[in-house]
Formats: C-alpha cells, structure tokens, sequence
C-alpha cells in the first residue's frame, strides 16, 4: 500500500504548483478582452491615447503572460511524474483535452502574443487589432480545454471502464466537451479572470488619480475597467449560481459539506449564512440560515430534497460494500479473462469499483476488510467540513465586495465624479488584492471538495500517485516552492516598475510633459 505521507506530500506538491500557477492565470484572462477593448476604441477614433492604452497595459499583460506560461508548463509534467497511476488509468480521456488545448489553443496565442508585441509598426490598426482578438480566443480557447479535463475530473461522463485493458476508455467525445460541470467551471472562472483583469487596471489608474499624473490616460482606463469589470462581477455571481446546480446534480457530498448540512432538510432547503460547527459530533452547534435559498440553487425547484452527509454516507456505505464485490470480480477476470461468471458479476457491481478501491488504502485484499475498515472509508467519503464551509462564504463575500466597489466606480464615472472621491480610489487601491484571494478560494473549494476523489467516484486519489520515494518529493517540492517564489517576485517587481513608470515608459514622449509638470508641482 502506498503511504499517507507520500500522498500527502503529492497533493501538497501539486496543489502548490497549482495554486502558484493561477495567480498569473486570471490576469491573463481577463486584460486580453480589455485590450480588444481599448484597441477597437482607437480603431474607430483614430485618437492615439486608446493605443498607448492597449500598449501599455499589453506591456504588464505580457510580463503575467510569460510567467505564467513559465509555472503552467510544470504542471503537466507532474502527471507523469507525480500520478503515474492516474496517468496510466485515465489518459486517453484526460491526456486528449489538453492535447487540443496545445495544438488548437496555445500555439494560436503564442502566435498572436508575438505579433502584438512586434507587429504595431509592420500591421495595418485593423490587422493588428484582429491579431488582438485572436490573441484573446487563443487565450480563453486554451482555458476552455482546460477546464474541460478539469469538468470531466469532477463528473467523469462519457467514459466507462474495461476489465481489458484496465483503464478508462472514451465512449463519447461530445459527452465529454458539452459536460455541464465543465461548461459551468468555464464561464464561471473566465468571469472570475475578467474580474480580476479589471480590478487590476481600476486599481492601478486610481494610484494614477490619488497622484495626480497622467490623468486623461488614467480617467480612460478606470471608465473601461469599472464598466468591464461590473459587467464582469454580475456574471461571476449569477454563473456561480449555475456552478451551485451542477455541483448539486453531479457532486452531492460537496454540496453538503459547503453547505455543512449534516441532516437532509425538508424541501426547499435553507441556505446557512453562519453556522457553528461540531465535525466531531457531526453536527450545528447554531445556525443562521435563510429559508428556501439552497433548495432552489441546488435543485432548480421547491420539492427536491438536498440529501445530508448522513444520508450521503448510508448510500456511500452500501456503495462500498458492493463495490467489494465489483473488485472481487475484477482480480478473477485479471487472472482469467474468460471467466464467465465474473464478468457477469463485474458488470452487474462495476458502477461501484471506485468505492471498493476505497478500501486499498486500508487492506490490499478489500474482500478482508472489517466493518471497522468499511467505516473509515465511509468517512473517507466527505471531505472536512470546516475549510470548505469557510472557504466558501469567504469566496462569496468578496464576490459581493467586488460587486458595490464595480457598482460604485461605474455609477460614479456615470456622473464623471470619481476622479474627485479620494475614498473610491482609495477603495480601489486597496481591493487589489480580493479577486485574487477569491479565485484561489474558489479552486480549494473545488478541489479538495473532491477528495477522496482524483477522479470523483472513479478513482480514489490514494490509488493514483506514483510510488516515489519520501525524500525526493520533499526535495521537488522545497525546489518548486523557492522557483515558483522567485518568479513571484519577479513578476511584482517589474510590475510594480513598469506601473510607476506609467505610460511614459512605451517612449513616445507624449507623457513626458505631464510627467515633468507634476513633477514640479510636487516639488514646489
């Protein structure tokens, strides 16, 4: 059996490299469609300042883009090295989105990037700005095909497994690439991204504001970020709202535990706002809840019951002990493939194999396991409430955050007041870093509210490490911890250089009048 401590030490090695990586991701996604924006603007005007616009905020768009292209490309690697068996079980469905993103998605933004960067003085406005809009298909055309591997992860349609070749094997490509999960992690996290581009800009062009320099340039940029990025936040809540469904279709056990619903309630289900909670009695010490909410986000209707970690456990318990027999079945056929009467008993019990292997953590031989055994593979089963309850509503409540600082910023450049309200600015500034925090919220609650599961209800995440030594993951994971760190910091200085500099830095000279003018002012 594999170790505690060395599938510990995967997930964490993974989840940082992980949670590393999507600290550029969002802010990819979301400038590109601002920089078509702005480019389209000056496309139609001709008046020069919306192309400083696109060129210097495609110059900080760039610098995230080349790190987090540096910190993705890992990533896949791990697969090979980190989830060998996970690799061998699941690869010919998993390995074929991310295929596609490669081909079809990356080189096309790759391509792109490199003709924005160099093309202004060699494209026609027109070309150029096509160029930017395949840049920005490129872009979220490569998260499409991630988020499709990442959805099939979470509700593996499309697939089943043969005893033949002891994998998954694909039984359906469109089943796979039209996933509701997948197609609600999509729209939901590119939303998530366009936020966070445009809180990026907003914030930036109120420091220009607060000091007083480059001040048409920055009065543009704010209008663009507070109307993108309001339109943006709307989408983040109500799609978020269909991520709520899905999971409640295809992920109960998940639901629940964000919910921390211990019991299954009457139909239409509350919807806990605060909740004091017991995870060693399994229950609420108190809750504040608001009636009927959950019962109509999770199931589209006032009569269908959300069903409790109680009962969630009582359907997995049974689950894992016909799953016993789906295992039993599966090593007779492996010893002999005409067995007759064990592929009548794999397929009868074979929906089930995922939570017999639940059991190998325990006892290689589930046939041997005990009650006691099947008891802690039940537990296994759902995930600590704890974090993801919290995680949640921390989530949710900077969503909202966003959500009135957008509404106020957009309100206020209706009434063009905001360049005189130090508070809004001010506010802006110090929201920088919220959407980041929530994006990575948002990918904890996703995944370790998956586990016991790689592959949810398929393939337990014990069963899909490699067999690595202890040492050499501590060593990878201190090597990656420091690399990632450093390209972290390196991306916030020239950031943080490159934003103080200002338009003045593209070398136009058009700014450096106004520059020079602050400049004295301050001075005087």
């Amino acid at each position: 059996m594999i170790s505690n401590e060395l599938v510990d030490l995967s997930r964490l090695q993974f989840a940082a490299t992980a949670l590393y990586h999507f600290l550029f991701v969002p802010l990819t996604i979301g400038m590109v469609w601002m920089l078509v924006i702005m480019e389209s603007v000056y496309v139609m005007t001709g008046n020069v300042i919306w192309k400083d616009m696109t060129r210097f905020w495609g110059k900080l768009f760039g610098i995230n883009f080349a790190l987090g292209v540096t910190t993705g490309i890992t990533m896949e690697f791990q697969f090979g090295t980190n989830w060998a068996y996970y690799s061998h079980y699941v690869g010919d469905i998993f390995g074929a989105p991310l295929a596609i993103e490669g081909l079809m998605a990356f080189f096309l933004e790759s391509t792109m990037i490199g003709l924005f960067f160099f093309g202004w003085d060699r494209l026609s406005k027109r070309q150029h700005l096509m160029v930017t809009v395949l840049m920005a298909l490129g872009t979220n055309l490569s998260a499409l095909w991630i988020l499709i591997a990442n959805g099939w992860m979470q509700n593996p349609v499309g697939a089943e497994f043969s005893y033949q070749t002891m994998r998954m094997e694909m039984t359906d490509f469109w089943a796979v690439l039209f996933n509701p999960d997948a197609q609600a992690k999509f729209v939901h996290t590119v939303s998530a991204g366009y936020v966070t581009g445009a809180m990026f800009v907003l914030s930036i062009s109120s420091w220009y504001l607060l000091k007083r320099r480059d001040i048409e340039f920055a009065k543009r940029s704010f209008r663009v970020a507070a109307a993108f990025g309001l339109a943006s936040v709307c989408s983040v809540i109500v799609l978020g709202d269909e991520s709520g469904y899905t999971v409640g279709e295809a992920q109960q056990t998940k639901l629940a535990a964000m919910e921390a619903m211990w019991e299954t309630k009457p139909a239409p289900a509350g919807l806990t706002l605060v909740a004091g909670i017991n995870e060693a009695e399994q229950k609420n010490d108190w809750e504040v809840e608001i009636p009927w909410v959950m019962g109509i986000i999770g199931t589209r209707s006032l009569t269908k019951e959300i069903p409790g970690i109680h009962e969630i456990k009582a359907k997995n318990r049974e689950r894992i002990v016909q799953g016993i027999q789906a295992v039993s079945a599966l090593e007779a056929l492996r010893a002999n493939r005409g067995d007759v009467a064990a592929k009548d008993k794999f397929e009868k019990y074979k929906a089930d194999l995922g939570f017999g292997l639940l059991l190998r953590k325990y006892v290689l031989d589930v046939n041997q396991a005990t009650p006691e055994i099947i008891e802690q593979a039940v537990n296994d089963t759902v995930p600590r409430v704890v974090p993801m309850f919290w995680g949640f509503r921390l989530m949710v409540g900077m969503g909202f955050a966003m959500l009135l600082l957008f509404g106020l910023a957009f309100y206020n450049t209706l009434k063009d007041t905001f360049a005189r309200k130090p508070w809004l600015l001010k506010s802006a500034l110090w929201m920088l870093p919220v959407p980041w925090l929530a994006c990575e919220l948002g990918w904890f609650v996703a995944e370790y509210g998956r586990q016991p599961w790689t592959i949810y209800g398929v393939l337990p995440t014990h069963m899909s490490v490699s067999t690595l030594s202890v040492g050499s993951l501590y060593g990878s994971l201190a090597g990656f911890i420091s690399f990632y760190t450093i390209l972290l910091v390196v991306e916030m200085f020239l950031m943080i250089k490159f934003a103080r500099l200002g338009p003045g830095s593209l070398g136009t000279g058009r700014y450096q009048n106004e520059i020079h003018h602050h400049a004295v002012v301050a001075h005087a």
